[in-house]
């Protein structure tokens, strides 16, 4: 018998427990492993596959990254689970990505390898601990970078000369894009500074810009062309084009991230000696002229880690480009080799990633709405999905234009994300995984609130607008709404239910009708004595027996009377009484009682609720409710009343924005309430008058005076003084004009003004407040959220100051600021 190290029992004995668990492994679980092993390939070979056909545009993927992430982090929890499933093929071990014949190949001397991802603080903090444990160090460094979202790259110096560039491909081999990269302004040809090494490989990120992506995207539009979706898919296709002058074409940028082969100069002094530290790196590589991250942190705790992560959690679209995580990493390069890797990932690193912006969801139809000027313009209605840490079922397509250039059918697969993590936005279709059953949006003919027919307001119009502006109650809906908001009367309380209560009560009653045709039980309105509300529903037979024609008539026949809208008009909003609204109900998909869902069979159904008044109140921890209650207004209720006192004495360019004159926005509604400081004036004003107003204009001149013609709006404005609206400022003493003839923007949170204030004090000190940034901008005040705006006045070299600045910049002017 030959005999046996030690080493060889262990990993002998390591074999056969190894191969115990694999026979413990059950079927099913064998099962999901090869399925999501299957799909995790399909999805990396796709990426890779779109670029080798993408020629140079962007590439297009079935799913998004959010599902990609959740597939392999369900695949490591399996594998958790049964560690046997884990051999050296399984995704989970491999970098992933495969080459193409397009490039020639790259063996890279050092793998790119792959980061691991951790998806909560609490997984990052687990990753800490266990680099803590590992090393034996308390609270070691850790350098925090933003996690750039672009394609990775390896750019080969060798005596400071850009000698080969090169993509991660699998890791061991990546594809020579050497002229390309080249062309990327930001990637010296050259190293600059002090001790050059002999051979120094740098490795990064290509990506987009934020502002030079949308100026891209913003000239290829003008232009008739396809604009691009995803700047990091963009990115990666524009890497590759074939002519390299091609790629020229394109504002890509380069930022550094890691070292991979180093050769110090044959003629480096003795007493050279490399920085340990991986940001004092970044600082040598920032030294030779490379470019380098302004965002990076050195932290050490737990707190650093989490105020680390919230705040550009908070702030990712201020940053110059796109990013979706945080990477740390340990700060010692000591440190990191004595944690080392596995077969595909640094221990010694981890990428925690943010919610996803960008996800796939299925486009269920485009519907129409209808705004306070009349403008119809169509919605997409999406299967619900979370975005960016809430859930989205629609958003706008701004008009039909914008459809046919997004690509967009009914049914598709499509790509959603939200604008600045807020707003909505579809990006275009997968169209890949179109089957046909897709259909093209029609724009309707007719105004789908009260059928009037639609038409442009002026030839050459891409919007069609609804002429009923009087009786459209879509519109009333929506003016009623906007006379609420914060840029008009600022009523807390009149928001767009309260709205949609007060003029279309009835609005959802079609769908109350054909969920009852469907079989559905409803519940309507329990009285003040009774402990639960009755409940209608078409009976079984009725619905076997009847025609649909009939049985939409014995639906209605069951729901109460159709309301008369309280207000037909904004014009009696300020006459508004609690007792006017007492018996007002609106229809609400809502819980079923639990007290009735076993014997109906439903979680959920339509059921008819007051509006604005209490019903009775509920016992606690039951569905029923105590009998002789006396209905009462809500608080809600209560609260919008006494708002609606407080907002008549609102200054004069509240009122006239809250009367919803096309074109008047803010600012030109504070231009004229300045220069004319009452609304008998601005009535009286001819159209040149108007126009020679700073900051209104001839096409505001023009809306301004022809609203004034029309009978009903003069009724509006009548019946809001009568009910003591202030109509007038009083005179005030003119401010001096320390910003006059300049263009101010105004981005993020200033203090002691809200947004329209600090328009306000700028428009009052003579400079134009401008909505964007632009070549012709002055300066830009730059507030916590100043978002993208501020990138852009970087890219453009505007001048920036921050909030602080605001006060002195009002009293004292641009000088002033810039000299500080």
């Amino acid at each position: 018998m030959e005999s046996m190290h030690a080493d060889d029992f262990i990993l002998n004995a390591s074999s056969v427990e190894h191969s115990q668990q694999a026979e413990a492994i059950p079927e099913e679980a064998r099962r999901q492993h090869a399925e999501l092993s299957a799909q995790i390939e399909r999805l990396r070979h796709e990426y890779y596959d779109a670029l080798a056909a993408s020629d140079g545009g962007e590439i297009e993927l079935s799913e998004s990254d959010a599902a990609y992430d959740a597939l392999f982090e369900d695949l490591k929890q399996l594998e958790d689970q049964f560690p046997a499933l884990v051999t050296s093929t399984s995704p989970t071990q491999t970098v992933g990505g495969s080459r193409t014949n397009t490039f020639a190949e790259v063996p890279h001397d050092i793998p790119m390898l792959s980061l691991d991802d951790v998806f909560s603080v609490e997984e990052t903090h687990q990753w800490y601990d266990r680099c803590h444990n590992g090393l034996g160090v308390d609270n070691p460094q850790v350098c925090a970078e933003v996690k750039v979202d672009g394609l990775a790259i390896s750019i080969l110096y060798v005596d400071g000369v850009l000698t080969r560039a090169a993509t991660r491909g699998d890791g061991r081999v990546g594809e020579d894009v050497t002229a390309n990269v080249r062309t990327i302004a930001n990637v010296p040809h050259r190293l600059t500074g002090q001790a050059i090494p002999r051979r120094i490989e740098v490795r990064g990120e290509v990506f987009f810009p934020t502002a030079d992506f949308e100026a891209f995207n913003a000239a290829r539009a003008k232009r008739g062309e396809k604009t691009f979706v995803n700047a990091r898919n963009a990115a990666a296709g524009s890497l590759r084009q074939k002519d390299s002058t091609e790629t020229a074409k394109r504002p890509l940028a380069m930022v550094c991230h890691g070292i991979g082969v180093y050769e110090a100069a044959a003629d480096a002094p003795e007493e050279y000696i490399l920085p340990d530290s991986q940001h004092a790196w970044y600082e040598l590589l920032a030294g030779w002229g490379l470019p380098t991250s302004p965002y990076t942190r050195l932290i050490s705790s737990h707190a650093d880690i989490d105020e680390v992560i919230s705040y550009y959690g908070a702030h990712r679209h201020e940053l110059s480009h796109e990013i979706d995580g945080m990477v740390f990493k340990i700060d010692s390069r000591q440190y990191q080799a004595s944690l080392g890797t596995t077969s595909r990932a640094p221990r010694w690193a981890a990428a925690y990633k943010y919610p996803p912006v960008e996800v796939h969801t299925r486009l269920l139809d485009i519907r129409t709405q209808v705004g306070r000027t009349g403008r119809v313009t169509p919605y997409a209605v999406m299967e619900k999905v979370l975005v960016a840490g809430s859930h989205v079922s629609s958003a706008t397509l701004h008009n039909q234009d914008e459809v046919k250039r997004k690509g967009v059918l009914i049914g598709d697969m499509v790509i959603l994300r939200k604008a600045g993590d807020v707003i909505p936005e579809i990006l275009g279709p997968v169209e890949k995984l179109r089957d046909g059953s897709e259909r093209a949006f029609v724009m309707p003919s007719h105004c789908p609130s009260c059928g009037a027919e639609l038409a442009p307001a002026k030839d050459g119009d891409v919007d069609v607008r609804c002429p009923n502006q009087a009786h459209c109650p879509a519109q009333i809906t929506q003016r009623l709404t906007f006379l609420g908001g914060r840029s008009a009367f600022d009523i807390e309380g009149l928001g767009e239910e309260a709205a949609l209560a007060l003029t279309q009560p009835e609005l959802n009653r079609a769908e109350v009708i054909s969920a009852l045709i469907a079989g559905e039980p409803v519940l309507l309105a329990p009285t003040e004595t009774e402990d639960l509300p009755p409940v209608v529903r078409v009976e079984a037979e009725e619905l076997a027996e009847r025609h649909h024609s009939e049985l939409a008539a014995l639906a209605e026949a069951l729901l109460p009377p159709a309301q008369t809208p309280v207000l037909s008009s904004e014009a009696d909003i300020f006459d508004l009484q609690a007792q006017d609204v007492r018996d007002l109900y609106v229809w609400k998909r809502a819980a079923f009682p639990q007290a009735l869902r076993e014997y109906y069979g439903v979680e959920e159904s339509w059921r008819l609720v007051r509006a604005f008044w209490s019903t009775g109140k509920r016992l606690k921890g039951k569905d029923t409710f105590r009998k002789n209650q006396e209905t009462r207004p809500t608080k809600d209720m209560l609260t919008m009343l006494e708002e609606l006192e407080k907002a008549k004495t609102q200054p004069l360019w509240r009122v006239l924005n809250a009367l919803s004159i096309r074109h008047v926005g803010p600012t030109s509604a504070q231009a004229l309430a300045d220069h004319f400081t009452s609304l008998e004036a601005i009535r009286a004003a001819s159209v040149d008058e108007l126009a020679q107003v700073e900051g209104v204009g001839q096409i505001v001149a023009q809306s301004v005076h022809d609203w004034f013609t029309v009978d009903w709006h003069h009724k509006i404005v009548q019946r809001w003084a009568d009910s003591g609206v202030r109509m007038a400022d009083e005179e005030k003493e003119a401010l001096e004009q320390t910003l006059a003839g300049l263009t101010i923007v105004v981005s993020g949170s200033m203090p002691g003004y809200d947004r329209e204030g600090a328009k306000a004090a700028i428009i009052a000190r003579g400079a134009k407040a401008a909505g964007s940034v632009s070549k012709k901008t002055s300066l830009l005040v730059a507030g916590p959220g100043a978002g993208s705006k501020l990138a852009k006045a970087e890219a453009l070299g505007v001048p920036v100051v921050d909030e602080n600045a605001f006060d002195t910049l009002l009293e004292q002017g641009l000088e002033a600021v810039l000299a500080q």
